[in-house]
């Protein structure tokens, strides 16, 4: 794998440590890389890979690492890499599936500082950010927030608000969104592409970390949020024309099991006619916990098609990070 430190933003798109009314560079210090390896067998090694490379940001004066959680799902060897070369193996803590946050427990002393986090209250399109990432100054870029808005991903993803940024940070898988006083807003997830003024352009999607405040214990306790976990398909949808469209399927899971086939076009769940990915989504949430049998109804070629999916747990698919 390249090295992630290779590469550097202009200084003309770098922020400006003078300007700024916090230390970047300790702000800096806080950001690790991240490697994990992933068993070529795990559930997660055809979409994701066995070898993913991103960010973490210490959060906690003992050490805590968040990242974002697909980094680190069914990792079996995770690394840290600190600003100064320092190399720390890391235990994968937790992984929430709601927000699609990844906590890890360095095993080791870091002794970093640690960014103190904020809500997003004063967040709206045209606010001034800066993205950092695992790299130093040439890393660090200023950005605007472009959006603040529903984000629903195939994978059966729904945020009620993610923020969008530009201009696009390469390394954002991780990153960290920053205030103008340094505080940390969100975590880097996706690269995407925003309608601007009649075209698309690369953008960041960031999770906001204001969700992580009300399940933080509990993942560092229990190793998870305290809520029923949701139905899980195995069914990676889209929108497409108008329609809500199967483009693939978890092999071996509950739709696979069902007879649902790439290429369908779902109609309704449970009675309930949907055509929105995210309300599609919620509408099989609505139905129950994890295990609860969801009916739905699909198109395929010239017929209908009345289907029961019996849900599970979308954990139990996955291997288990190792005791340390």
């Amino acid at each position: 794998m390249s090295d992630t430190t290779e590469w550097e933003f202009p200084e003309r798109f770098r922020p400006k440590p003078e300007a700024l009314t916090f230390d970047l560079q300790s702000a800096l210090a806080s950001m690790l890389m991240l490697r994990a390896e992933v068993p070529e067998d795990a559930f997660t090694a055809g979409v994701l890979g066995t070898e993913r490379v991103g960010n973490g940001v210490v959060i906690r004066a003992d050490g805590l690492v968040l990242t974002i959680g697909y980094l680190i799902a069914e990792a079996e060897t995770i690394w840290l890499t600190t600003s100064n070369g320092t190399v720390l193996p890391g235990h994968a803590l937790a992984y929430d599936y709601v927000t699609g946050f990844g906590l890890v427990l360095p095993l080791g002393q870091l002794s970093l500082p640690c960014l103190e986090r904020t809500t997003t209250d004063d967040v709206s399109p045209g606010t001034e950010v800066i993205v950092i990432s695992h790299g130093g100054p040439a890393h660090a870029l200023n950005a605007r927030v472009l959006a603040r808005r529903e984000f629903a991903g195939y994978w059966e993803y729904v945020l009620d608000e993610a923020l969008f940024t530009a201009p696009a940070h390469p390394h954002w898988s991780g990153a960290a969104l920053l205030n103008q006083e340094g505080k940390l807003l969100g975590i880097g997830s996706l690269l995407v592409q925003e309608p601007i003024a009649g075209q698309r352009i690369d953008a960041n999607m960031f999770v906001p970390v204001s969700l992580l405040e009300p399940i933080l214990n509990d993942m560092t306790t229990i190793g998870r949020a305290k809520r029923p976990t949701r139905p899980w398909l195995g069914m990676y949808t889209t929108e497409l024309e108008g329609n809500l469209v199967v483009s693939g399927l978890a092999d071996g899971g509950p739709a696979d099991r069902a007879g649902v086939t790439p290429g369908d076009i779902v109609i309704d769940v449970a009675g309930q006619r949907v055509g929105k990915l995210a309300e599609f989504f919620r509408t099989i949430w609505q139905q129950g916990p994890a295990g609860t049998e969801v009916p739905l109804t699909i198109a395929r070629g010239k017929s209908q098609l009345h289907v029961r999916v019996q849900s599970r747990d979308r954990n139990d698919f996955l291997r288990k990070p190792q005791s340390h």
